[in-house]
């Protein structure tokens, strides 16, 4: 059977990864096993408060800010979401979270269960814009890696030799050499195709169904 890679580049604390994931779980669900899709990480709340001031603050700062996703959330009243967003929750950086979710990920990779990484992602996205919990602070992260089944000893200890350091970094590099403009990012195609930000589920349905095709050799595609 063929199947399409799918990578998909994210911020844990990107609102727009949050909606995307619903799009990722209705893609895994239709697709089954004709979609294989690899979560990885970019960085764009590397320094909250350096990209608060830069993009916000002359427009009210972190209120201003959590007033657009407010604004922005109204158009997804089936996601649920805390009142406290960057208002009385500021997380001062999405690295620790991708550190140790990276860690997770080769947890689950070198014989952890299956579907970890995943269940670990949205457990941060979760615990963040749903819950309102601060998961740039360890004991937050060690909370909700647990509930997601992961082994924090094995985590801490990814972490302390550096493993998860390489990993992310590993990440970065390849947003960066892909051309990856932010979060979240799609690649297709061995990184022909990108799809970038608030797309919707039918234009990723159709690129998928155009890479699942197997046109005649020579014959154009339609996307």
């Amino acid at each position: 059977m063929k199947s399409v890679a799918l990578t998909c580049f994210t911020d844990v604390l990107c609102v727009w990864a949050w909606i995307g994931e619903r799009r990722l779980a209705e893609l895994r669900r239709t697709q089954g096993g004709a979609v294989t899709v690899t979560q990885r990480f970019c960085n764009v709340f590397g320094a909250t408060a350096q990209k608060i001031q830069a993009n916000w603050g002359a427009n009210g700062g972190y209120d201003g800010f959590a007033s657009h996703l407010a604004h922005v959330l109204e158009s997804f009243p089936e996601l649920t979401t805390s009142p406290v967003l960057w208002r009385g929750v500021r997380p001062a950086s999405s690295l620790p979270a991708h550190l140790a979710l990276k860690a997770v990920q080769a947890q689950e990779a070198e014989g952890g269960a299956a579907g970890l990484g995943d269940r670990a992602i949205l457990g941060v996205r979760q615990a963040f814009f749903r819950q309102g919990r601060n998961v740039s602070e360890a004991s937050v992260l060690d909370a909700v890696l647990s509930e997601a089944g992961a082994d924090l000893d094995d985590v801490h200890a990814r972490l302390a030799r550096g493993e998860a350091h390489a990993a992310l970094m590993s990440d970065y590099q390849e947003a960066q050499a892909l051309g990856v403009k932010g979060s979240p990012s799609l690649v297709l195609n061995e990184g022909r195709q990108t799809l970038y930000g608030n797309v919707g589920f039918r234009v990723i349905e159709a690129n998928i169904a155009e890479l699942l095709r197997e046109p005649e050799a020579g014959a154009a595609s339609w996307c």
